[in-house]
C-alpha cells in the first residue's frame, strides 16, 4: 500500500519522537552551509495543529533536519500545537507565524530528565518545553505564542519530585535570539537561560501571573540584552542569579554584561528586577535604563545576598526609570539575610559578599512608600561606591543607609515624606549633610568552617 508523504512523515514522527528528544541526532555540531538558509514547515512533517494531537515528533524532525542540512527557519503556521519538550538545534530558528500557538503537554513524562539549575544548584529535573543543550545560533521569533500548561507549575513535591519544567530553557548555548512573541505560564519560570552567552531577548510579551513564576531568569550568563519587553508576573519580572553556596562559588559561573532597556514591568509577589539572592558565582556589569515599573509587591529594584554566598555584586547602574505602584519602595539592597542559607555555605569572611559601584540616577517616583532601604549591609564589607542622584517625585519615607563608603547623594527632590529625608549609620562620602543617625543592622553570626572542605561532586 502506498502511504502518502504526509502520512509517512506523521508515522515517522511518532516512532522517532523518543530518539529525537533524547538528542540522538547531534545536529548542534553541523556548520551552516555556505549561502544557504532553509525554510521548513512543520505541517510538511506531519504536524496537525489541532490542539489535541501531540505534534512533538513533527516539530523535532523538522528542527533536526533543518540543523543537519545547514540551518534556517522552522516555520510554525497558524494553529494550536500540543507538544511535549522540543529541543532546538544549532543554526535553527523556530518562527511562529500569526495565530500560531505552541501548547505545552500536561504530562510530566513528555519532558525528559537532565541536569538543570534549581535555586542555584545543579540537580536532576525536567527540561523546558522548548530547550537546548550546547547549541549555537538558535532562536525563536514571533508573532505567535508559547503557552505552558498550568498542570506543570509549582515546586518539586512528593508526586512529582523532580524540578518542574520551565517554559524556555537553553543551557550552555552561545548565540540566542528570542524576539517578538508572547508567552503565558504560571507557577514556574518562563525564560531560564543558564550558563549561556550572547543572548538577545527583545519585544516579548510575558505573562506569568496568578502565582509564583518569574518572567526572565538570567542564570550564570554573559553578554545579555533584554529590550522592549512587556512583563507582568507573580514573582520577579527579571531575576539575575549565578549559583548558590559552595557549589556556585566553586564553579564561579558569573552573570555579567547585562543590559535591560525600554521594558515595562509589573510584579504581584516580589520585585520587578531582583539581582540575587543566588549570587555565589558573582554578578557584575549590569545596566538598567529607560524602564517603567508599574507595580511591585516589594521594591522595583531589589539587590540581595547573605553571608555564606560569597562572591560579589558590582557595577550595577540604573538610569532614567519611572516607578509607581510599589508597595515596598523604589530600591532595597539586603546583603545580610536574603534567601535560605545553603546547606554547604561559603564560610567565614570569604563568604560575606562584596558590594561595590552601585549607581542609581534620574529616577522618577510616584507615591513611593520608601525611596531606598540600604541598611542590611555587613559592617565587615561595606558597600564601596554608592551614587544616588536626581531622584524626584512623591514618597512617604526617604533614604536609609548603613555601612557604605564613598557614597555620593545629590539631587534628591521629593515631596510628601515624613521623618528625615536621609538616615545613615556608618556611611562616609558626599551629600550627607543634615543626615539623621539611625541604628545599624543586626549582623548574623559568622558562617562556621566545615569539618571537611567542600569538593564538587
Amino acid at each position: 500500500m502506498k502511504i502518502p508523504r504526509r502520512g509517512f512523515l506523521r508515522m515517522a514522527g511518532h516512532s522517532l519522537a523518543a530518539v529525537s528528544l533524547a538528542g540522538a541526532v547531534s545536529a548542534q555540531t553541523a556548520p551552516p552551509a555556505a549561502g544557504r538558509k532553509l525554510s521548513l514547515n512543520i505541517r510538511d512533517f506531519g504536524a496537525l495543529g489541532d490542539g489535541v494531537t501531540k505534534d512533538t515528533g513533527a516539530f523535532q524532525q523538522a528542527i533536526d533536519r533543518c540543523s543537519v542540512l545547514g540551518g534556517g527557519d522552522v516555520v510554525v503556521p497558524a494553529g494550536g500545537y500540543l507538544t511535549g519538550a522540543i529541543a532546538l538545534r544549532s543554526h535553527t530558528t523556530l518562527r511562529l507565524q500569526t495565530d500560531a500557538v505552541i501548547l505545552g503537554s500536561p504530562d510530566f513524562a513528555d519532558y525528559p530528565v537532565s541536569q538543570v539549575r534549581w535555586e542555584g544548584k545543579w540537580i536532576p529535573g525536567r527540561v523546558g518545553l522548548i530547550y537546548a543543550f550546547d547549541a549555537t545560533d538558535i532562536g525563536i521569533a514571533g508573532p505567535g505564542k508559547i503557552s505552558g500548561n498550568v498542570a506543570l507549575g509549582g515546586r518539586p513535591n512528593a508526586q512529582n519530585p523532580l524540578r518542574h519544567p520551565a517554559l524556555i530553557e537553553p543551557i550552555g548555548c552561545d548565540g540566542i535570539r528570542l524576539e517578538a512573541f508572547a508567552t503565558e505560564y504560571r507557577l514556574m519560570w518562563s525564560l531560564h537561560p543558564t550558563n549561556c552567552r550572547n543572548i538577545v531577548i527583545r519585544n516579548l510579551t510575558i505573562r506569568s501571573t496568578g502565582g509564583n513564576g518569574d518572567g526572565i531568569d538570567i542564570d550564570s550568563c554573559k553578554h545579555v540584552v533584554i529590550e522592549g519587553c512587556d512583563i507582568a508576573t507573580g514573582d520577579d519580572c527579571i531575576s539575575l542569579k549565578s549559583g548558590r553556596g559552595a557549589e556556585g562559588y566553586a564553579l564561579m559561573q558569573t552573570t555579567e554584561d547585562v543590559r535591560i532597556a525600554n521594558c515595562t514591568m509589573a510584579d504581584s509577589i516580589f520585585a520587578c528586577i531582583g539581582i540575587g539572592s543566588e549570587t555565589s558565582g558573582g554578578i557584575r556589569n549590569v545596566r538598567i535604563e529607560h524602564c517603567k515599573f508599574t507595580r511591585a509587591q516589594t521594591f522595583a529594584l531589589y539587590l540581595k545576598s547573605r553571608p555564606g554566598r560569597g562572591a560579589f555584586l558590582e557595577d550595577i547602574v540604573a538610569d532614567d526609570l519611572d516607578v509607581s505602584g510599589v508597595k515596598g519602595g523604589f530600591l532595597r539592597f539586603n546583603l545580610l539575610s536574603s534567601g535560605i542559607q545553603d546547606p554547604e555555605p561559603v564560610p567565614g569572611s570569604e563568604g560575606i559578599p562584596t558590594a561595590r559601584n552601585f549607581r542609581f540616577s534620574h529616577i522618577r517616583v510616584t507615591d513611593c512608600p520608601l525611596l531606598v532601604d540600604g541598611v542590611n549591609v555587613h559592617p565587615d564589607k561595606p558597600v564601596d561606591g554608592l551614587v544616588l542622584a536626581g531622584i524626584t517625585g512623591t514618597c512617604a519615607k526617604g533614604i536609609r543607609l548603613a555601612n557604605a563608603r564613598h557614597a555620593d547623594i545629590s539631587g534628591i527632590h521629593v515631596t510628601g515624606y515624613t521623618g528625615p529625608l536621609l538616615g545613615v549609620h556608618d556611611v562616609t562620602g558626599k551629600g550627607l549633610e543634615g543626615a539623621e543617625s539611625i541604628e545599624g543592622p543586626k549582623v548574623p553570626p559568622p558562617v562556621a568552617s566545615p569539618s571537611k572542605a567542600y569538593e564538587i561532586r
